[in-house]
């Protein structure tokens, strides 16, 4: 079992995992967005995916 520092470090690493890959979603211009296949709309959705499954 882990000690509630390391799942507080652990979850601290996520949410920052988080926010940096929405950010760089969302401020993508929308033809990059577009050639990927995604829209910049859809980052937070594609972020917590890609962060918690």
């Amino acid at each position: 079992m882990k000690s509630f520092i390391a799942q507080f470090r652990d979850a601290a690493a996520k949410r920052a995992l988080y926010r940096r890959t929405r950010d760089e979603i969302a401020h993508m211009s929308r033809r990059e967005a577009l050639d990927l296949g995604i829209f910049p709309e859809d980052a937070a959705k594609i972020a917590q995916k890609a962060v918690w499954g």
